[in-house]
């Protein structure tokens, strides 16, 4: 089908970095999970509770602050690893210390604003609507679900990103088109530098609604062919085509709604033996930490099963769009040396941490299109 085989040497570093990543995955779990623990039991959130001698809105938005800041210098050595020295150890990364040290501030200013204010609103709830705080707060997650969805490509990337118009109008014209084709109203078509930080390629299909663009980086179009671009934004636009932003947002909105109702019922019972002033007790916020870290983790396999059959779905759809499966592979070749993604991970890396169908399984659906002519 394709010329381009891929890089057995980048195959190798791949396994090995994949390797690396889980163990870190596992190491960041068990800290949080000690770090939340040691907190609940130890009565240091109860002393922290005690110490902040505020109005409720005010000790939450504090507490929250300062255990999360706590974290964050506990889990600081892990992170600048994990964030900065493997990727560069593994020629992932050509970001400087001092920009990948702003993009820390930045992103932790952001983190921090808004988790402040979200469970400043979520134990208003539970002061105030004790009995159906878990459904307000339901609804109140979905909202800001939808509307950072909406707002992300104009007012985060841009933090962290450069971004502008494609300056390749013939480019840009098939991408337009391509879309046309699809049914789907796009805003425009812009690039992002992404070379400034990261030798990883991306494109995209950000935003929804009057904010919806496509988005490709520069590493992609230093590399790509313009038909191995076609098949990646096919790929994008199949997903909205087929509904799917709509689709992840109502699963994940429902695994949500019985992630809060777990949390309700894990605080009414544990609140009374945890010797704490009632369900709105700030000191209790570790325990709804650790509810909701427990369920989603236990829910990721599903999760991401559910994910890996879009992500195939819209490789139909880019394959039948486009009709070029020789494309298809020679870009899926590329990009997976390029990431230095493992071709073939071990069946549970799969099933635990694989949101988009590993390569082999990418590949062997271009070939069945080539060999049956579907389109």
């Amino acid at each position: 089908m394709s010329e381009q085989t891929l890089d057995e040497l980048r195959q190798e570093k791949a396994r090995e970095y994949a390797r690396i990543t889980r163990r870190l995955f596992f190491i960041d779990l068990a800290l949080g999970a000690v770090f939340l623990l040691v907190l609940l039991f130890s009565g240091l959130s109860s002393g922290l509770r005690n110490s902040l001698d505020l109005p409720q809105s005010a000790r939450v938005a504090l507490y929250f602050l300062i255990a999360v800041v706590s974290y964050g210098i506990i889990s600081a050595p892990l992170d600048f690893y994990r964030g900065f020295i493997l990727p560069h150890r593994y020629g992932l990364s050509r970001q400087s210390l001092k920009s990948w040290l702003a993009d820390q501030a930045k992103g932790g200013i952001l983190a921090l604003t808004l988790g402040a204010a979200l469970v400043v609103v979520i134990y208003l709830f539970l002061e105030t609507f004790p009995q159906t705080w878990w459904l307000l707060a339901f609804a109140f997650m979905v909202l800001v679900t939808v509307v950072l969805t909406n707002l992300a490509p104009v007012l985060i990337l841009p933090l962290f990103f450069k971004t502008e118009l494609l300056a390749d109008q013939e480019l840009r014209k098939r991408l337009l088109n391509l879309a046309e084709r699809s049914h789907i109203k796009i805003r425009n078509v812009f690039q992002i530098r992404l070379s400034s930080k990261t030798t990883a390629g991306n494109a995209m299909l950000m935003g929804w609604g009057n904010t919806r663009r496509i988005v490709i980086s520069d590493t992609i179009l230093q590399r790509y062919t313009p038909e191995e671009i076609e098949v990646v934004m096919a790929h994008e636009l199949g997903h909205h085509r087929h509904g799917d932003i709509i689709k992840q947002i109502v699963v994940q909105s429902a695994l949500m709604l019985l992630g809060f109702y777990l949390m309700n019922l894990t605080l009414n019972w544990a609140v009374p033996r945890l010797d704490m002033s009632g369900i709105s007790d700030v000191a209790a916020l570790p325990l709804l930490a650790l509810v909701g870290a427990a369920f989603a983790l236990v829910l990721m396999p599903l999760s991401n099963a559910y994910s890996r059959h879009l992500e195939e779905s819209a490789d139909r759809y880019s394959l039948a769009v486009t009709a070029n499966p020789e494309a298809f592979a020679a870009m899926l070749t590329k990009l997976t040396d390029q990431n230095l993604s493992e071709s073939e991970p071990s069946r549970w890396s799969e099933f635990l941490f694989y949101d988009h169908p590993p390569y082999s399984k990418r590949v062997e659906l271009a070939n069945r299109y080539r060999k049956e002519g579907k389109r």
